[in-house]
């Protein structure tokens, strides 16, 4: 990967460190991405701040694998097209996080202290001192939601002031949090004991609009809001509302998109800027720098440790994705097209445990092919719910000595519940299903076409089902027919040279009066 394209007024030193790893770089700030496009189609990788990369971008850099974001925020990209496209995503968090830090101080002391007005002021040649009487920070109670870099930069910087500190974060610990002299409080409590709220989170289905009237209400009168994090964060009318109520001051400098024209929030901000917290001289060489680095740790040594838009976290196997998709998949069939399924349960051994968020998807999928296994677990959930699935992870026993093993069992009915549960696994790079309901120790490869019947165990039956399938030319690749723990069921699972007709699972249904036919094409997802 030696071709990289920086559309953006990105420091240097970007650029002077990939061409010193001869890597060939072209920046040009000043020239539309389509344009550019067409000008550079040899282009692999896009180093970027804040230009929107959307489906129409990446189609036309036909030979494009990375997008590194120099910065943190990587909403202008449409990282779940990139990944279907097969191209990474990635940001350099941390890189901008001191400026951001740096710019809530500065705006909550240019509110407190009315910098702008008195500045304009004095400049038109007036005296407002008396107008002007401002506010200290020092002993203050600041309440930071969100604690990730720029969160707990924030509380170093404001502890210079003497100030308590609250924190809201359902991820740090309080162990991390007393380290950096903040107290986790609830969301509840910290706007109602704050008078500086700081936001510093993502804006995501949960996160969008959580800033609204029941939060606002809880706020000290004159307590004072700010948002450098992402417009959509906050209730823009609930804050409107409030403000006027409570005299709440309003700091910001996110707005839904970064462009000129007249802002939505102009009548309720005491303070606003440009979207200004990275632009400082040090973010953008941080930022720059990083993504260098990171640029040539990917394309020389595989690093992947900042991709934002993996298909699967450090440490998974993507084939165990496969696997899952696979179980679904042929437990479906086992089941039966037609039946809804209500339930779906997994389990997962080992070191799988951990990795549930990634492996649920293609479960989903397996079972709807109206869901994409590239999506994410909250898709899958919000699938899953609409369509009244119940999806369950169970508690695993790890006595039982499975190993890197998973379990998917799907149920349908109401009156009559049915259910299939499947096991598989992975040895020696193959993946395989080691059990489908009692049947166990199949060690059947889940790939290509299949044919499996279930029916009670008797002298004869195999010899129909291949009688069957010889006489419609379905040859017969490899057989697997073991009993159930009783004995009296059988399973038969015949890998065959291409799908086995309708007529075909008809007869064998009837001659044998199986209790369960399918036909099952394997894709590889």
């Amino acid at each position: 990967m030696k071709n990289v394209l920086i559309p953006t007024k990105l420091n240097p030193v970007a650029a002077e460190m990939l061409e010193n790893n001869n890597v060939n770089v072209v920046q040009e700030p000043d020239t539309e991405l389509t344009e550019l496009a067409k000008q550079y189609p040899e282009t692999q990788a896009l180093i970027v701040r804040s230009n929107k990369i959307g489906p129409e971008i990446i189609d036309a850099f036909p030979k494009l694998r990375l997008i590194i974001r120099a910065g943190a925020g990587y909403n202008t990209i449409d990282t779940k097209y990139a990944r279907k496209n097969n191209i990474d995503v990635m940001n350099t968090p941390g890189a901008n996080a001191n400026a951001v830090a740096e710019e809530v101080v500065a705006l909550v002391l240019g509110h407190y202290r009315h910098l702008v007005r008195g500045d304009n002021t004095t400049r038109a040649g007036e005296w407002e001192k008396k107008k002007l009487m401002g506010r200290e920070l020092t002993g203050k109670t600041v309440g930071i939601v969100g604690l990730g870099n720029i969160g707990q930069l924030v509380a170093r910087r404001t502890s210079g002031f003497d100030v308590t500190v609250l924190g809201y974060d359902p991820v740090i610990s309080e162990n991390r949090a007393e380290k950096i002299g903040v107290k986790l409080v609830d969301l509840e409590t910290l706007f109602k004991e704050s008078d500086v709220v700081t936001l510093h989170v993502p804006e995501t289905e949960d996160t969008a609009g959580m800033v609204n009237r029941d939060l606002l209400e809880l706020m000290k009168p004159r307590a004072t809001l700010v948002n450098c994090a992402r417009a959509g964060i906050i209730n823009e009318d609930d804050l409107r509302a409030v403000k006027s109520e409570k005299e709440i001051g309003f700091c910001n400098d996110v707005y839904p998109s970064d462009e000129p024209g007249e802002k939505s929030v102009a009548d309720i901000a005491d303070l606003m800027l440009p979207h200004l917290g990275a632009s400082t001289e040090e973010a953008n060489a941080n930022a720059a720098r990083r993504a260098a680095e990171q640029f040539l740790a990917y394309s020389e040594h595989g690093v992947t440790k900042w991709v934002v838009n993996k298909s699967v976290p450090d440490g998974l196997d993507e084939a165990y994705q496969e696997l899952a998709f696979q179980l679904a998949y042929v437990a479906r069939h086992l089941l039966g097209s037609n039946k809804s399924v209500n339930r779906v349960e997994c389990a997962f051994y080992g070191d799988l445990q951990q990795y549930s968020d990634w492996l649920l998807p293609p479960i989903v999928a397996g079972t709807s092919p109206e869901f994409e296994s590239q999506d994410e677990f909250e898709e899958a959930t919000d699938f899953a719910k609409e369509r009244d699935i119940d999806l369950h992870v169970r508690d695993t026993d790890e006595s039982k000595n499975y190993g890197e093993s998973m379990t998917v069992e799907l149920f349908a009915g109401d009156e009559k519940m049915q259910r299939v549960s499947i096991r598989g696994t992975i040895t020696e790079n193959n993946l395989v299903i080691s059990r489908i309901n009692d049947f166990d120790q199949l060690y059947f490869l889940p790939q290509g076409y299949s044919l499996l019947a279930i029916y009670e165990d008797r002298p004869g039956v195999l010899a129909t089902i291949t009688a069957a399938c010889g006489e419609a030319d379905v040859n017969i690749e490899d057989i697997r027919c073991p009993h159930d723990r009783s004995g009296k069921k059988s399973i038969a699972v015949l890998k065959t040279n291409k799908a086995a007709p309708r007529k075909v699972i008809n007869r064998i249904k009837q001659e044998v009066n199986a209790e369960t036919v399918c036909s099952v094409a394997l894709p590889q997802h």
